[in-house]
């Protein structure tokens, strides 16, 4: 997250197989956050359906959000505005979630093992 440092995490396939594999395939992703309860999320170019959907998510989530085809990211637990697809977990650090404010830069992409 620009300006506010940097954190990791994995996706899971079998939360939500199409959608993890639509996900990777799209990898680098960068958008423009925007903030809603428990956490921020930014619009893809990705268009999927609901798969595994679920309208309550722990914080640590990722998550895609069918209805705004959205990458999610949650660092609070929160009942969701409508359904996503939880796609993985945070392994890192949640504090930069926490400071990301609507139109702070955020971009996916693979780590090299």
């Amino acid at each position: 997250m620009e300006g506010l440092g940097e954190t990791t995490g994995e996706l899971i396939r079998f939360l939500a197989p199409r959608t993890v594999e639509a996900v990777l395939r799209s990898l680098p992703l960068e958008g423009k956050a925007d903030q809603f309860q428990g956490g921020i999320f930014f619009p893809t170019t990705i268009k999927m359906g609901m798969e595994k959907a679920k309208s309550m998510v722990d914080g640590g989530t990722i998550a895609f959000w069918p209805q705004a085809s959205a990458f999610c990211l949650f660092h609070s637990p929160a009942k969701t505005y409508s359904p996503v697809n939880p796609i993985g977990k945070i392994t890192g650090s949640l504090e930069p979630l926490k400071k990301a404010g609507r139109g702070v830069i955020v971009k996916v992409e693979k780590v090299k093992p």
